[in-house]
């Protein structure tokens, strides 16, 4: 601490002397110079107190822990009270004894004038009151511990331990947190050259796979035959049979029926002759054709056989590709297989080149050559117990704060390692969640009860809590503007049917939540409300809220399938339109802000323009597992529902693809308002239950995607986009 805000200091003149802010450059070092906390240098601190004590300076000694205990210790916690005022007391013993040991009674006789109203009724002080008044105090058995050495050491070295923790502990401003940014830098540095190496070492393999793969298909595919087998076209099986001495028009048959001659014998495979290993024909039908030879050209001559016997399969394998290119894979490797016991290598090499070949099925329906997110890693956060209602990163990518239905709030890192900052449990039931956007440390909390709480998550503990209203006590959404000024927080009265309640639903009852709501503007910093927006045509209970990256637009979404959009500056509605058949269950402002998503309970996932109410850019069905409400099964016939709560979908940083719940993990879509379908690009998995909020952290490089399930099981899925 001591060394960061000396650093700092020399940071700030620097600024200073470089704008040629001189009389600020003068203030400050002024102010530094008559510093009282010494620029948190404890040994500066206990120095400044025992040159008090040993100038019988009492009033001073007592107006600087007055500071400190002002400026520091009042913001402790009530559990470290005890042990400042047992440092105070033994400070004041410490300046006794010394009073007392150097000869000074008339100054021992003055601090008990001036502190008899303070220390009278402190049982601590009853039997120090006659101390100035005792001929040999140190041999007194009640005063004797406190005129030793080794006190008088402990009691100093006790209070430099306690300011040393107290500056570590305290919260600092951002400004002096450069020594752990510089740390988290190189780490993520270090982590990022890692994840290169590893991303140039499997791009290295995939090269080194297509390259083979290329070569398997040019040498089984397109491969170029040799000048005598291409000769074959012109020659064709009498050269064979007359030897290679006769004219080339002696030939009478084609190039297909002498590919199909050769392979519909019945021939042993070659594996000997690929190794290179001389050997006799295994076909009788062979060495017919050449009982004629001279025996000196035998052995060549049979090698030849071997060879137009291969290329003669690779022809046949080319021709009937040709003849059969038009039909589906299957019939392709039902007719390979009818062949008369080909090669089990040549089959293999068949099979994988017809999967390969441009025309194939596959890439008719449209599937992607390439992936536009590589998945580096994916981790699991279990710490909760139960199903999870909210999943959200701070806007620092740094954090993620999670609550569940049983009200248990976690506050968790994972970069580098996955750990819990904080955990807390509600008495109230919790209902929504929302990170606080300047002092990013904060978390508000909405129960059920009608409350809303700021929860400090570095100090663990509950900054203040405001009562919103009495009537209308389920809090269901928060949203904090980017600027921190303030939050608008969604009230609505009790439902008359329970949001877990599977009867409803399976008897098919819509709406269950069109009860009475409001939505207010509270001030952040005074946490009082400054207004309450009007809603029309009637208050309804407001599901979801999103602000636009200034906070000038605030979108909601409400039971009455009715998308608003307030106008924050002028604090009233710029325009409304009906929207889904049913709830409204989860907004977001696009990339460009030119438009909004929505999802409601009719299943729809809609693109609405802003700039013309009610115009629809887009609109897409989606499966019940990404809209709700979610339901787990287990044995015996037992069914939890739960509907949507938190976040259903959210972008990437370019707003180019989506992702959204599934039954099995994250599944992540491409947005292209031309066509009519999602095109689903990559699955991330990893769940055994349905999933029922997301969010997708664009802060750091790689693009962090958090999936959230009712078994209370969180993946954390890290992305590296493939620019194209």
């Amino acid at each position: 601490m001591a060394a960061a805000a000396e650093r700092t200091d020399e940071l700030v003149r620097e600024y200073l002397l470089f704008r040629g802010f001189t009389a600020a450059l003068k203030q400050l070092d002024a102010e530094i110079k008559a510093d009282r906390e010494k620029g948190f240098r404890v040994d500066k601190i206990v120095d400044q107190l025992q040159q008090f004590v040993q100038s019988y300076d009492l009033s001073a000694l007592r107006d600087y822990w007055s500071y400190l205990d002002r400026r520091l210790f009042s913001r402790l916690e009530d559990v470290y009270r005890p042990t400042v005022n047992k440092l105070k007391t033994s400070l004041f013993r410490y300046y006794l004894v010394h009073t007392v040991q150097t000869g000074r009674n008339d100054k021992a006789q003055e601090f008990f004038l001036k502190q008899a109203s303070e220390l009278q009724n402190q049982a601590e002080w009853k039997d120090w009151f006659v101390l100035p008044f005792l001929p040999a105090p140190d041999s007194n058995p009640t005063f004797a511990t406190y005129f030793s050495r080794q006190w008088a050491d402990t009691f100093i070295v006790s209070l430099h331990n306690f300011l040393s923790v107290l500056f570590q502990c305290m919260p600092v401003p951002v400004i002096l947190n450069f020594e752990a940014e510089c740390l988290r830098s190189s780490l993520i540095q270090e982590e990022n050259e890692s994840l290169r190496h590893k991303l140039f070492a499997l791009q290295a393999e995939s090269s080194r796979l297509k390259k083979e793969e290329l070569e398997v298909e040019e040498a089984v595919v397109h491969h170029k035959l040799p000048a005598y087998v291409a000769n074959m076209d012109r020659l064709g099986d009498s050269e064979l049979k007359k030897g290679p001495s006769r004219p080339a028009h002696a030939s009478g048959a084609s190039p297909t029926q002498t590919g199909s001659v050769l392979l519909g014998k019945k021939e042993p495979t070659n594996h000997q002759s690929a190794k290179g290993k001389d050997g006799t024909v295994g076909c009788k039908d062979g060495k017919s054709h050449f009982s004629g030879l001279v025996a000196g050209e035998s052995s060549s001559l049979q090698q030849r056989q071997k060879r137009l016997q291969e290329h003669g399969k690779e022809r046949k394998e080319l021709l009937s590709k040709g003849t059969f290119q038009g039909q589906s894979t299957e019939k392709k490797t039902d007719i390979s297989t009818a062949e008369a016991e080909p090669c089990s290598e040549l089959h293999a090499e068949q099979v994988e080149t017809s999967t390969k070949m441009p025309t194939s099925s596959a890439e008719a329906v449209g599937v992607r050559q390439e992936q536009p997110f590589i998945v580096l890693s994916q981790e699991e956060y279990g710490e909760h117990h139960s199903s999870i209602m909210y999943c959200r990163v701070d806007c620092s990518g740094r954090r993620v704060a999670s609550l569940d239905v049983d009200g248990v709030i976690k506050v968790w890192s994972f970069n580098p390692i996955m750990q819990t900052k904080a955990s807390s449990i509600s008495k109230s039931p919790l209902l929504s969640l929302e990170w606080a956007t300047k002092r990013d440390r904060l978390l508000l909390l909405g129960s059920g009860v009608g409350t809303v709480r700021l929860y400090d998550t570095e100090a663990k503990k509950n900054l203040c809590e405001i009562s919103i209203d009495e009537d209308m006590p389920r809090i269901l959404s928060l949203a904090c503007s980017p600027s921190g000024a303030s939050f608008v927080c969604s009230a609505a009265a009790q439902s008359p049917i329970s949001h877990m309640d599977f009867s409803a639903v399976s008897s098919g009852g819509k709406s269950m939540n069109q009860v009475p709501g409001k939505l207010l503007l509270w001030d952040t910093k005074t946490m009082k409300q400054q207004l309450q927006f009007s809603l029309e045509p009637e208050p309804i209970a407001i599901n979801c809220t999103a602000f636009n990256h200034n906070g000038n637009l605030l979108v909601t979404g409400a039971a009455d399938g009715i998308v608003r959009l307030f106008d924050m500056q002028q604090h009233e509605c710029a325009m409304s339109w009906k929207a889904h058949d049913g709830e409204v269950y989860s907004v977001e402002f696009s990339y460009d802000e030119n438009t909004v998503y929505s999802i409601g309970e009719d299943g729809k996932f809609i693109q609405w323009n802003i700039h013309k109410s009610g115009l629809k850019v887009s609109e897409y069905d989606l499966p019940s597992e990404a809209t709700g409400p979610f339901v787990l099964s287990g044995y015996s016939g037992y069914k939890q529902v739960q509907f949507p709560r938190g976040r259903l979908f959210a972008f990437d940083s370019e707003g180019n693809y989506m992702l959204t719940c599934s039954s099995t993990g994250g599944v992540i879509f491409k947005l292209n308002g031309e066509e009519k379908v999602l095109e689903s690009c990559l699955s991330l998995g990893g769940h055994r239950a349905p999933v029922v909020t997301v969010d997708w952290s664009t802060a750091m490089d790689c693009g962090t995607c958090l999936t959230a399930s009712m078994d209370g099981k969180i993946k954390l899925t890290t992305l590296l986009a493939q620019k194209s």
